[in-house]
């Protein structure tokens, strides 16, 4: 394997100058830059990320907890935080918890210098106690009810809600039932309040029967809250799904039930995961800017390792509503 050394004779600049330039400084003329980049390209130079991270104190590793990586937005996140993490010449150690409290905790419990140079959280049953002094820097992502001293980035989950919901009242809905209510999880929470204050806004009724709980995020429970909704006496004329999978469980199940969609029944999902472009009919849903989050919190990450030991930092990600099928009718 090439070395420094060969890269700078090939060169002709010191070994110094060729490390600066593997190591992105900026104050290295751009003559020798531009010979040292044209040597390492030369010689095949790959630099020993091993030995650089055990210079700068560093395991070359962060953390990543999400609750389960079979619901495709966390697969979808895991890939944006090892894509920015790649970036810096870290590797990521992925933990899923189930959304479970206990191995949560022991997750954050085990998280430790020795292991991580930092990690990105998202959790689903943490409460604020459960969060101790870390000698790592940590990022929470989505849920933001907890009120710890930590990094957070996320989007407006009330805001999303109001805008998902809004859309159905301008297509002309007037009875539009929510699916994934669950007192448990900050995001449901919060998405709940957004479609609250939609309805309210447009002088629309609020009712309990209209609201359909989810213990988990899965195709069926999106099914089985749908089947329930459609049994009422006056089922629904739209639906609010928490995450694009119940939505497509809701879909299924309006229609098995004879329901056409959005003729019938409009359906609307949150994260805009790659499948719901190409569903039958294609899902409207709520876009957060996942890469954006991703590299957000690995930058965050980044700057508390580099000693940046200000005040927590607060960063709210964009979204945009992605208007398919499910909703407005394809022409």
């Amino acid at each position: 394997m090439a070395t420094l050394k060969d890269v700078a004779l090939l060169a002709g600049v010191s070994v110094k100058t060729v490390s600066n330039v593997v190591n992105g400084y900026s104050f290295v003329k751009p003559e020798n830059e531009r010979r040292v980049r044209e040597a390492l390209a030369a010689t095949g130079y790959k630099p020993n990320v091993g030995a650089r991270n055990l210079r700068r104190g560093r395991t070359g590793f962060i953390a990543l907890m999400v609750p389960e990586l079979s619901i495709p937005y966390f697969g979808e996140l895991a890939g944006g935080v090892i894509t920015a993490a790649h970036e810096h010449d870290w590797s990521v150690l992925i933990e899923q918890t189930q959304g479970q409290r206990e191995p949560e905790r022991a997750t954050l419990a085990s998280l430790g210098p020795h292991m991580v140079d930092g990690a990105i959280i998202s959790p689903e049953a943490l409460e604020k106690d459960d969060f101790t002094p870390h000698a790592i820097p940590m990022v929470l992502l989505g849920e933001h009810a907890l009120d710890v001293p930590i990094d957070h980035v996320g989007i407006d989950n009330v805001l999303a809600a109001r805008t998902a919901v809004q859309h159905l009242i301008d297509t002309g809905r007037t009875r539009i039932a929510v699916i994934g209510q669950n007192p448990s999880r900050g995001t449901a929470t919060q998405r709940l309040a957004g479609y609250r204050e939609a309805l309210e806004a447009a002088g629309l009724p609020q009712q309990d029967s209209l609201v359909a709980p989810a213990n988990r995020y899965h195709h069926k429970d999106g099914a089985d809250a749908m089947a329930h909704l459609l049994a009422q006496p006056s089922p629904p004329d739209a639906v609010f799904c928490f995450n694009d999978m119940l939505a497509h469980g809701a879909v299924r199940a309006a229609a098995e039930r004879g329901y056409r969609v959005p003729q019938d029944i409009a359906i609307v999902g949150f994260d805009n995961t790659e499948h719901s472009a190409y569903s039958l009919p294609s899902l409207t849903t709520i876009a957060p800017d996942k890469t954006a989050l991703a590299k957000a919190a690995v930058d965050l990450i980044r700057d508390r390792a580099n000693g940046d030991n200000g005040a927590p930092k607060d960063i709210q990600i964009p979204f945009t509503l992605e208007i398919r099928e499910s909703t407005v009718p394809a022409t």
